[in-house]
């Protein structure tokens, strides 16, 4: 009676006709067992780890790729069209720093989902390849695995959906880190974009998570440049003309004022009239500003406007009342 391992092997057929390691072991040897227990303790082993192996330069090498095509994508746009294009875009509006980080961090992003990506499948591969070399029918493992991917599927469609959103709005750059952007269900700044869900924290400080996939618009209050537009009501009775110019005059200052330098990047304009009611006329000033200046702009537009139209003389309008009540 012999060891277990010998009667593990005793019942296994001889060697198949393309395993050259077990026929050469078996016509040295003149032993099928020992022939066997070369295949399966040595051969086998080594194969399986020479795949491994392979599967891991494989995928450093996707690796290597990835962070060459992510490096480039983060310096710039290949085409000189569109290069040319996005540089005008950048001199009249974004800070040159801003528009870098959005770019290196929507490429890493990117690089980071193509890396995962690269690994489950270089990983997927050299598994189902390990069966097989260990002799194991692969046939019934794959049809399993797809009926499992379809059930998944079908179970965890809102997740796909948010990761497919997710890829989609990085690659079209809709709106990253630091933006203030207005998602419909929640409003604010934005503090990490992730392939599954967005991180928002609103003038309040609460923090919103938000699903890709139920994001259906997106404003975006910081690409490229902003606008900040004042209403300003004025009395009937002042001088429309004088009013405009006086306007005109503080935007203006406002412009050439070393402290805002950079930051208004457009002449201010003076609209004129808005609106027009019985009780005060509108006027409209408007100021191109850098991304995320708009409101810091606004206010000291507003209290510049105020102490210039005291120093002036011209009247806001006031509010008036009629009171109704029974003839005496």
């Amino acid at each position: 009676m012999g060891t277990p391992l010998q009667s593990l092997f005793e019942t296994a057929p001889t060697c198949a006709r393309d395993d050259q390691w077990c026929l050469w072991v078996q016509k040295t040897t003149g032993n099928e067992w020992l022939a066997q227990a070369a295949d399966w303790l040595i051969a086998k082993p080594l194969a399986i780890l020479v795949l491994v192996l392979l599967g891991l330069a494989f995928r450093w090498f996707l690796h290597r790729v990835i962070d060459r095509l992510t490096r480039r994508a983060a310096e710039g746009l290949p085409s000189p069209v569109l290069r040319r294009r996005r540089a005008k875009e950048v001199a009249e509006a974004h800070p040159p720093a801003v528009v870098a980080g959005r770019r290196v961090q929507r490429a890493e992003t990117m690089g980071s989902l193509l890396k995962s990506i690269a690994s489950i499948v270089v990983f997927t591969i050299t598994a189902v390849t390990a069966i097989a070399e260990l002799g194991y029918p692969i046939g019934p493992l794959l049809a399993s695995a797809g009926i499992v991917g379809v059930a998944l599927g079908f179970g965890a469609q809102s997740l796909v959906k948010d990761f497919l959103a997710g890829i989609f709005m990085i690659f079209e750059d809709q709106y990253g880190v630091g933006d203030a952007v207005d998602l419909g269900e929640a409003s604010g700044t934005v503090e990490a974009v992730g392939l599954r869900v967005s991180r928002l924290r609103d003038v309040h400080g609460t923090v919103w998570y938000v699903r890709n996939g139920e994001i259906i618009r997106v404003g975006n209050q910081s690409q490229n440049w902003a606008r900040t537009v004042l209403d300003i009501p004025i009395s009937l009775e002042e001088d429309l003309n004088r009013a405009q110019s006086v306007l005109k005059d503080i935007a203006h200052d406002l412009w050439d004022d070393e402290e805002f330098r950079g930051l208004i990047i457009e002449e201010p304009e003076v609209w004129g009239v808005q609106d027009l009611t019985p009780n005060w006329i509108t006027l409209r000033v408007t100021l191109k500003t850098a991304p995320l200046e708009q409101w810091g702009i606004a206010r000291e537009m507003r209290q510049r406007i105020k102490l210039r139209f005291d120093a002036e003389g011209i009247q806001f309008a006031h509010p008036t009342g009629m009171a109704w009540g029974a003839p005496v």
